[in-house]
């Protein structure tokens, strides 16, 4: 029987190609690269959208609360658009971060993160209940707007987005 003759520092070692070099990613792994950047776009596109409408609400809600309840409209306006941008945006902020992760993990931390909010909101709305500070219409109508339209908007950049239904195996 034969030992093979020790490596000297110039040859290359199991996890190196001939010249040397680490290989590069497969062309399956591209691909799934590429399905992960689409992804990722189409969750940026959303966030970016969700941000734009909530600062136009905040402009629009503000200056139509200011006119209608006073000061109490303006703080309810303020109210409305800070949870519906916590509301919406964790959850986009969520799936971007989990876009390369399997769809178990996905599904765990966005159904996590929806059950922080909920309770968070239950919450906050219990105690806001006690304070008379901000106009209730307002706040409501505000809130409603900011996740439904939210909700319209993340459905759009989905619907919008080019990502491939099959990964190719090359």
């Amino acid at each position: 029987m034969t030992t093979p003759a020790p490596q000297t520092p110039d040859e290359p070692t199991s996890d190196q190609g001939p010249s040397g070099v680490e290989p590069t990613a497969s062309p399956a792994q591209g691909s799934a690269d590429a399905v992960g950047d689409a992804v990722s776009a189409v969750f940026r596109t959303a966030l970016r959208d969700t941000l734009l409408l909530l600062g136009g609400l905040l402009v629009l809600g503000v200056g139509l609360g200011a006119l209608l309840a006073g000061t109490a409209g303006v703080w309810g306006a303020l109210m409305g658009v800070a949870i519906a941008l916590v509301f919406s945006g964790t959850t986009i902020v969520a799936m971007a971060r989990t876009a390369r992760s399997t769809p178990t993990t996905t599904a765990a931390v966005v159904l996590g993160s929806w059950l922080v909010k909920i309770v968070l909101l239950g919450i906050v709305l219990a105690v806001l209940r006690n304070y008379e500070f901000y106009d209730r219409v307002v706040f409501a109508v505000v809130l409603l707007v900011g996740v439904i339209g939210s909700a319209l908007l993340d459905y759009r950049a989905v619907d919008r987005g080019r990502i491939p239904y099959v990964t190719p195996k090359a």
